[in-house]
């Protein structure tokens, strides 16, 4: 059971938490030495100063660590491996380098096919209808290997694109990670728990060194990294665990980065522009300009991310009434902050007329 190995996961979330935190300081003088540094360099970016990058090093030397000390390294742990090497690698070389997102996304491809290469795909999806029509599992054929494919490549994005304010991206992925952790425990994953385990302490590890005001920033290296474990463990530990709502907690769970994401580029598309151009509205932003200062901010979506988490718990245990009333707070949450912060910049935009 894995009640009796608790103390494996509790040692790989505090082995994964010591090595980052402790790796952190390391980086930070590598990134200045090797020139992987941010710029200020347009609108979009609250920081005011060169800040040094790749702090994701750090969180990947903790993570990798811990997994290979107390993981059983089995064929779906192996490509994992791997495509975490490749897209850290892959991050790495765009902190440096600023590589173009054309080979950014070739990069995310390779690393996502090793993973369902060594075995981790979305083979079946669960049918929310089955007791008015249809089989409560759809196979999905031909069609596992492009959406496991999107899924992956999708996350990964979608972790990166928030990761805008300090702190951001990491808090919510390891807020994220507790989440998952805590729903393997409840279905007896000695393995993924370790993983998500090591994943969550090497996140806290390294936030203390990121949170606002920061002293280095994770970069791609480390926004890329996050993504793509939460994507492909989300995969190995939960759709295929549950029965009818499988669907619905991986994307609770991850719910903050999806949902950014997906307005994102409606938003694009709406206006004409590439869905891969960056502008100046998600929500973080969104938040900035209306008032909030950047501790603020991040504490709002802190917040959102942990009753997103929450309700995925519920959702798990199979209490669906109060699972639709814990999803309708959260989504009137946001309805509320979203409609508040467009009164703000409507106000703003007749305050700079008149």
């Amino acid at each position: 059971m894995l009640t009796g190995n608790i103390l494996y996961i509790v040692m790989a979330l505090i082995v994964a938490f010591l090595l980052s935190f402790s790796a952190t300081p390391g980086v930070i003088s590598l990134a200045k030495k090797i020139g992987a540094v941010d710029e200020p360099k347009d609108e979009r970016r609250v920081h005011k100063k060169a800040m040094p990058l790749i702090g994701g090093l750090a969180i990947f030397y903790g993570f990798i660590i811990s997994v290979l000390c107390f993981a059983v390294i089995d064929e779906q742990i192996m490509g994992l491996l791997i495509g975490s090497v490749i897209i850290v690698t892959a991050g790495v070389i765009d902190d440096m380098k600023d590589m173009p997102a054309k080979i950014k996304l070739v990069f995310q491809l390779i690393a996502a096919s090793v993973v369902i290469f060594f075995g981790v795909d979305i083979n079946h999806i669960a049918n929310p209808f089955y007791k008015f029509f249809g089989p409560m599992y759809i196979p999905l054929g031909y069609w596992s290997i492009p959406v496991t494919l999107v899924w992956i490549v999708g996350v990964t994005n979608a972790v990166n694109l928030i990761d805008g304010l300090d702190g951001l991206a990491v808090g919510v992925s390891s807020i994220a990670s507790v989440s998952l952790l805590a729903l393997t425990v409840l279905t007896d994953n000695l393995n993924v728990a370790i993983i998500m385990a090591a994943l969550a302490g090497a996140g806290f590890g390294f936030l203390p060194y990121n949170f606002n005001p920061a002293k280095i920033f994770m970069g791609d290296t480390g926004s890329m990294f996050l993504g793509f474990i939460l994507a492909s463990v989300s995969i190995m530990g939960l759709t295929k665990m549950y029965t009818i709502i499988s669907f619905a907690i991986p994307i609770l769970i991850l719910g903050l980065p999806i949902f950014d994401t997906a307005f994102a580029i409606l938003r694009r598309v709406a206006k004409g522009k590439p869905i891969m151009s960056p502008d100046r509205g998600h929500l973080h932003h969104r938040l900035l300009d209306a008032g909030f200062s950047q501790r603020q901010a991040v504490a709002i979506l802190y917040t959102m991310t942990a009753l997103l988490c929450m309700t995925a718990l519920v959702v798990s245990m199979k209490d669906i009434a109060r699972a639709v009333l814990l999803v309708a707070s959260v989504i009137g949450i946001v309805v509320l902050t979203l409609a508040v912060l467009d009164r703000g910049e409507k106000g703003d935009k007749k305050d700079d007329k008149n």
